[in-house]
């Protein structure tokens, strides 16, 4: 086991608190990153005292396995305005940071007060993009994970802890 389900928590319920406290008296919209963030938004949700809303998008960025393309094309199911409003994505995880700055520009075409990129999981030496996540739970070693909504090959996202992948 890499990272214990209270540790997971807890550390959601930190990032919960910093965003009802710097977005207090805005209007926010969530938009979480499918498949993977599905657990991690739900978890950070409920500790979300806020008026929001929530809409859940998908991407086609990995390939499978262990390697990603990078490519994405489209937002897929945004189906709430976002104009004049704080937009918080919801990642499982950065890692190169090419699919988010995708996610970003495309957002950003459709005209919201703010954008900012909250992650469970940030692996720093991975990260190649141009903007860093604002709001992180945990660093973490540019090693393979699964569990907590992450997979190896769809495999794996049910698990309640997050697992480091042996290499052969």
């Amino acid at each position: 086991m890499f990272i214990r389900e209270n540790e997971l928590q807890e550390k959601i319920k930190t990032l919960a608190a910093r965003i009802n406290d710097e977005y207090q008296g805005k209007e926010v919209i969530f938009i979480a990153i499918l498949n993977g963030a599905f657990m991690f938004a739900a978890d950070l949700l409920k500790s979300i005292t806020l008026p929001c809303e929530i809409s859940f998008v998908k991407v086609s960025s990995y390939h499978g396995g262990m390697s990603t393309t990078g490519r994405v094309d489209e937002l897929i199911g945004l189906n709430a305005s976002i104009e004049n409003k704080e937009v918080i994505i919801l990642e499982d995880i950065v890692d190169t940071g090419i699919t988010i700055d995708k996610i970003i520009t495309l957002l950003k075409a459709e005209s919201p007060a703010s954008v900012k990129v909250c992650t469970l999981l940030y692996k720093p030496d991975a990260f190649k993009g141009k903007k860093a996540p604002e709001l992180v739970g945990m660093s973490i070693p540019n090693k393979f994970v699964v569990g907590y909504g992450l997979d190896y090959d769809e495999k794996g996202r049910n698990l309640r802890e997050i697992y480091q992948l042996k290499e052969d």
